[in-house]
């Protein structure tokens, strides 16, 4: 990946960040995506946050190659503790991490995310527990999408400051995904699907666990419903 050109995944969460945004994106790893934002005009200001040296010490040499020093602050620092208030920061961007993980990152700073006005997450697995603590934490999610690259599939969620109040099958599959049921979509779950009669298999072969095989049962007719 180079400055100029991301993945598809970034640019999907780059497309959700508003004009003229001034963004926090936690796990920057080599400061692409807040790169590419400012090299296009889409965004002000950007902090990129890492809390392991060797990807802050990328971030920083590659913010100085593109001459960006002056806008984008690179910083060595654990999720939000990356900002203060007096960086006016309105939006948050985190890709590439487990959905557990991210929640954790947004609860550890959770008290800084009244001045928040958009968070943009990429989580790579466990969307569920990610939508169950947007949901607690009084954030409204106002649009996804799925995507396949390079043999992976991933969701990105965009999430604003409001009260929901999801369905069991809308925490599991998304509320926008499970509607528009594309492709991938379908690919992902079908996948799921598979996977989960294995595990029923081997149970039924080799356990003497009823309840858990009652338990995979379950989630195999869940999922068979909304395919």
């Amino acid at each position: 990946m180079n400055n100029d050109k991301l993945s598809n995944r970034l640019k999907i969460v780059g497309d959700f960040v508003s004009q003229n945004s001034r963004i926090l994106d936690v796990g920057s790893d080599h400061a692409y995506l807040p790169i590419n934002l400012l090299k296009n005009g889409k965004i002000s200001y950007a902090i990129a946050g890492e809390v392991v040296d060797g990807p802050y010490q990328s971030a920083v040499a590659n913010v100085k190659s593109q001459g960006l020093s002056d806008k984008i602050d690179v910083r060595l620092a654990n999720g939000l503790e990356a900002f203060t208030e007096e960086d006016d920061i309105d939006t948050i961007t985190i890709a590439g991490m487990g959905g557990s993980l991210i929640s954790q990152i947004l609860d550890a700073g959770k008290e800084k995310l009244h001045s928040i006005d958009n968070l943009v997450l990429q989580p790579n697995n466990s969307e569920r527990n990610l939508r169950i603590w947007l949901q607690e934490n009084g954030f409204l999610i106002v649009d996804e999408v799925i995507l396949e690259e390079n043999e992976k599939i991933y969701e990105v969620i965009f999430s604003k400051h409001g009260e929901s109040n999801l369905n069991e099958t809308q925490i599991e599959f998304g509320p926008f995904l499970n509607q528009e049921k594309s492709p991938v979509f379908k690919k992902k779950w079908t996948r799921e699907l598979e996977k989960q009669n294995k595990i029923l298999k081997n149970l039924r072969e080799n356990s003497q666990d009823s309840h858990r095989v009652k338990e995979i049962e379950a989630k195999i007719q869940f999922i068979e419903e909304n395919l």
